[in-house]
């Protein structure tokens, strides 16, 4: 007969007893305010898990920002402001050797119908406040931003990301 070992027994009674993760799903708009996907984030033990389901998009690579509002109000979703930053002024691209800024993340790719699935681990970000990263649930929020163009990690100031075609508010 097989008897767990008592490191086992413990090992199982800290992971049950570990509080689950913190995670909120937002939805995603594109310019005319229709509803085409959404944005899970889930508090991760050094950052935040994100993970995007879009559609109604247009074929190829897009950049994926984190802006500094909540605010998807206007068309152009310029009322979310600039990326999540620690710094003014902000040094843009993941492959930037000065630096990113903490709304960097990588490029979504969406299929030949328009749509996209993809989960990103960002360590910049964080769903409350930390040292050495930007809470996203501040006071004003923030917003996923995704944009017309893929970002080429390392242009200022987004990368040649284009203009933003998909927003979430962040609250």
């Amino acid at each position: 007969m097989y008897r767990p070992s008592p490191l086992l027994l413990a090992a199982v009674a800290l992971v049950a007893a570990a509080p689950p993760a913190f995670a909120k799903v937002y939805p995603l708009k594109n310019a005319d305010g229709a509803a085409i996907g959404q944005v899970t984030l889930t508090d991760a033990p050094k950052g935040v898990l994100v993970q995007v389901e879009a559609h109604g998009l247009t074929p190829g690579w897009h950049a994926v920002h984190f802006h500094e509002k909540a605010d998807c109000s206007d068309a152009m979703f310029k009322s979310a402001g600039g990326h999540v930053h620690d710094t003014t002024p902000a040094t843009h691209g993941l492959l930037n050797p000065e630096a990113n800024d903490l709304g960097d993340l990588p490029n979504l790719f969406v299929g030949a119908d328009g749509t996209a699935k993809a989960d990103f681990l960002s360590s910049f970000v964080a769903l409350h406040d930390g040292p050495a990263q930007a809470n996203l649930l501040d006071a004003d929020g923030s917003a996923l931003i995704i944009h017309a163009k893929a970002d080429d990690y390392r242009s200022q100031p987004i990368g040649g990301a284009g203009e933003r075609v998909a927003c979430g508010e962040i609250r």
